[in-house]
C-alpha cells in the first residue's frame, strides 16, 4: 500500500496531524518527533516506502519548522507520490553521501526527542553519534495517545473495516467445521477477509477443544470434532485501517456447562461495553467486564486484558486494563474482548471493536454474540 492509507485524506489532513503532533510533542517538552517507517509515518504522511532497507528514511516534525522528511534518492519519487507529501519537505540523499550528517542538520543539540518504537537501532545510534548530547525517548511512552482519537473520516474506514470482519463471520459460521482442521478453516477465514477488501489480514485464530484453552494459539493441524468449542479471532487492514472481532461457536450442541461458560462470558462483554463512556478510566471497562466473570466463579481464568487500541495497526494504546487511569474520549477506538480460558478443556471470547461516542459507546461490531452452533 504504498502511496496512501487512503484516498480520503488529502495533504491538509495529513499537514493538521503533522502540525498537532509536534505541538504535542513540545507540550510534552520534546524538541521535536522522529519517525521512522511504520504506521506512524503511514498516518502522519500517508507514505509507504516501497520496502523496508537499511537507508535511512525518517520524517522530522518540530514545532514552528517544516516538516522534513528525509529519503534515499532512489526513492524520492515514490515518497513525492504520497498523498501528504505536499505539506512536507522532502530532502533526498545519495549512495555514499552520510544521511546521518543531513538530518543532524535538522536537529537541535543536547535536546530530547520522541523516535518511533521500530526505528532501527543502527539509525539511532547513528543520530546519537552524528547529534552529541541528544538523547530519545519512545513514541509510544512519550506520546501514546497520539494516533488514538480518531476523527469522522478515520471513524467511517473503521466501521466499513468491521462490517467486513462482521461479512467474514456470517459466512464463516456457514462453512463445515467438523472432521477439518483448525489450518482449513483459518485458510477460508484469510480468503473471506480478503473477498470482503481487506489488503492485509493480520491473524486468523482457530482455537477448537482445549487449544479454545490458550487465547493466542496458532491454527494448527488438530482436527475438528463434534462437540468442540472453537474459538474464532480475526482481523487485519481495511483501507488501511483495522478489524478485529472473536467469536466463540460449538460444532453440534454443546453442554450445560459450556453454556454456561459462554453466557458469562457475554453477559462479561455488555458490562464492558456498557462501562464505555467519556471520561471514564479505562481500567473502568476492564473492571466491569472481569467483576462479571469473577462473580461466575471463573476469575483466575481471565488471564489477559480486557481490550486495546485499534488504528493503522491492530493493537495500540490505549489499553483496557487494570492501572490505566487514563479518560475515555470520544472518537478512541478499542475491542472489548472477555474471555474464559479451561486449561486442557475449552475457551470461550467475545470481541467487539468499540468506539466511544459523545454520551456511552457504539459498537463497530454487531454479529450475534449468542452462541452460533455449526456443523
Amino acid at each position: 500500500m504504498t502511496g496512501s492509507t487512503a484516498a480520503s485524506f488529502t495533504a491538509d489532513d495529513y499537514r493538521a496531524r503533522m502540525e498537532r503532533a509536534a505541538r504535542t510533542a513540545a507540550e510534552a517538552g520534546l524538541a521535536g518527533l522522529l519517525v521512522a517507517p511504520g504506521p506512524d509515518l503511514v498516518w502522519l504522511t500517508g507514505y509507504t516506502p516501497p520496502a523496508v532497507t537499511e537507508r535511512l528514511t525518517l520524517l522530522v516534525l518540530a514545532a514552528g519548522q517544516d516538516p522534513v522528511l528525509v529519503v534515499p534518492a532512489l526513492e524520492a519519487p515514490d515518497a513525492q507520490k504520497a498523498a501528504g507529501a505536499p505539506a512536507l519537505t522532502l530532502r533526498d540523499w545519495t549512495d555514499g553521501k552520510d544521511p546521518y550528517a543531513a538530518t543532524a542538520a535538522l536537529l537541535d543539540a543536547s535536546s530530547r526527542f520522541g523516535i518511533s518504537d521500530n526505528a532501527w537501532a543502527l539509525h539511532l545510534l547513528a543520530l546519537q553519534q552524528a547529534v552529541p548530547g541528544s538523547s530519545y525517548t519512545s513514541l509510544t511512552e512519550a506520546l501514546p495517545m497520539l494516533r488514538a482519537v480518531k476523527d469522522a473520516a478515520e471513524l467511517e474506514l473503521m466501521t466499513a473495516a468491521g462490517a467486513a470482519a462482521d461479512a467474514t463471520f456470517e459466512e464463516i459460521r456457514n462453512v463445515p467445521f467438523a472432521g477439518r482442521r483448525e489450518a482449513e478453516v483459518a485458510a477460508d477465514l484469510d480468503r473471506l477477509l480478503r473477498r470482503y477488501g481487506h489488503e492485509q489480514v493480520d491473524f486468523t485464530i482457530v482455537a477448537s477443544g482445549p487449544n479454545g484453552a490458550n487465547p493466542h494459539h496458532e491454527a494448527g493441524d488438530r482436527v475438528i470434532e463434534r462437540g468442540d468449542m472453537v474459538v474464532l479471532d480475526f482481523g487485519g487492514l481495511k483501507d488501511g485501517y483495522g478489524s478485529d472481532t472473536s467469536r466463540t461457536v460449538h460444532v453440534g450442541e454443546p453442554t450445560d456447562e459450556e453454556r454456561r461458560v459462554h453466557d458469562t462470558v457475554r453477559e462479561a462483554q455488555e458490562a464492558g461495553f456498557r462501562a464505555v463512556r467519556p471520561g471514564a478510566a479505562c481500567q473502568d471497562v476492564d473492571r466491569a467486564a472481569r467483576a462479571v466473570i469473577a462473580d461466575a466463579g471463573y476469575g483466575e481464568y481471565f488471564i489477559h486484558r480486557t481490550g486495546h487500541g485499534i488504528g493503522v495497526t491492530t493493537h495500540e494504546p490505549p489499553y483496557m486494563i487494570e492501572g490505566e487511569e487514563r479518560p475515555l474520549v470520544p472518537g478512541m477506538c478499542f475491542s472489548v474482548e472477555p474471555g474464559i480460558y479451561l486449561p486442557g478443556r475449552f475457551g470461550v471470547r467475545i470481541e467487539d471493536i468499540v468506539t466511544v461516542t459523545e454520551d456511552g459507546g457504539r459498537r463497530l461490531n454487531t454479529t450475534s454474540r449468542e452462541l452460533v452452533i455449526v456443523e
